[in-house]
């Protein structure tokens, strides 16, 4: 099967010093891969260079989505290709619904104009399927949210706008015990309906892989990957800690 995003030999500069040093990744369609590393690792400076951040500049090294070459490609136009990113801290928006925000990114990235009546209907749809509360969709954009509850809200939008590959970057960031199964579930239900759909879940640990199951897992240290393997390299970390592997490959 044809990879849907390869990744091949990336270098990322930011301010004319190189972050990623030489990345090569395939994901194939329905794939879920997790990308594990500690803070400072390179996690988030190589999801925010494949969705196209002006302030990440690739010196090197091709992106590749669904045979098409996407460097030069401004990141609303990824995202019209299929293209989600989730933040690891999503913005509080006072005086933006979420019905009315989830609408016009619909409308954005589709290009299609439904009527409020006919969005709010898909919209309660994909809120009944992921279990969430119809009540959030008067209430604006993450301000007063729990973390749990801005985490769903960004797995709602990404089941409205339908990703071919959705890059969702710590999900399970600050979130308690309850909260974290909370958004896995919500994940996966989302991945049960779309089954071809491309994950790649950025995280540090591997306790969200308790609800999640990936099939493969990489990590990274010092904007390379240095270990590729499955679900039991994870618990292995778990176990080990970073430095084990680290101090293994030989990386600073």
């Amino acid at each position: 099967m044809t990879a849907l995003l390869k990744i091949s030999n990336l270098h990322v500069e930011i301010e004319d010093k190189e972050i990623v040093h030489g990345i090569n990744l395939e994901i194939k369609p329905g794939e879920v891969h997790v990308l594990m590393g500690r803070n400072g690792s390179g996690k988030s400076s190589f999801s925010n260079t494949i969705m196209g951040h002006p302030a990440y500049k690739i010196s090197k090294g091709t992106i590749t989505y669904n045979d098409e070459t996407i460097n030069n490609l401004k990141p609303n136009e990824r995202a019209k290709r299929g293209i989600f990113l989730s933040f690891q801290y999503p913005m509080s928006i006072p005086g933006v619904t979420v019905a009315n925000f989830l609408r016009q990114a619909n409308k954005a990235l589709k290009g299609n104009e439904i009527s409020p009546r006919d969005f709010r209907k898909m919209l309660y749809e994909a809120m009944d399927e992921l279990d969430i509360d119809h009540s959030f969709a008067t209430r604006y954009i993450n301000e007063g949210f729990s973390g749990g509850e801005k985490k769903r809200m960004e797995v709602l939008q990404m089941a409205l706008l339908e990703p071919k590959l959705a890059i969702l970057d710590e999900p399970d960031s600050g979130l308690d015990i309850d909260s974290l199964k909370l958004v896995a579930e919500t994940i996966n239900k989302y991945k049960a309906k779309h089954s071809q759909v491309s994950i790649l879940l950025i995280t540090h640990y591997q306790r969200i892989l308790n609800y999640i199951k990936p099939d493969k897992v990489h990590v990274i240290s010092d904007g390379k990957i240095i270990e590729s393997g499955e679900a039991s390299l994870a618990q292995k970390l778990e176990t080990k800690g970073y430095e084990w592997l680290v101090e293994k490959e030989g990386v600073s």
